[in-house]
């Protein structure tokens, strides 16, 4: 299955008041960028952050993007706690803007 741009928007909005953020179009799914910085994705309506040094203590549970991806990321299940995703975010985007 794959995401809607009606889905993505809906995550899009939720994410705003952390900053800058856009999404390409790949394959049926759409990878998230943070103020240039490729950062996660949606997939299959799911938000997926990169897995990074500094964000490996979250504890959020880890999930594949795709059937054949090699890589497991951090799944942004709900919104409640938005200082948890905010720190999430800024960690992944100082990680990988190096």
């Amino acid at each position: 299955m794959s995401t809607s741009k009606e889905d993505l928007n809906k995550i899009l909005t939720k994410l705003e008041p952390l900053g800058v953020f856009t999404a390409r179009p790949m394959m049926g799914e759409f990878l998230l960028y943070h103020n240039g910085i490729l950062i996660g994705g949606v997939y299959d309506n799911r938000l997926l952050i990169k897995k990074t040094d500094s964000n490996t203590s979250c504890g959020l549970a880890e999930e594949i993007p795709y059937n054949t991806a090699k890589r497991t990321m951090y799944y942004i299940a709900n919104f409640d706690d938005f200082n948890q995703i905010k720190n999430i975010i800024a960690n992944a985007y100082n990680d990988l803007k190096k």
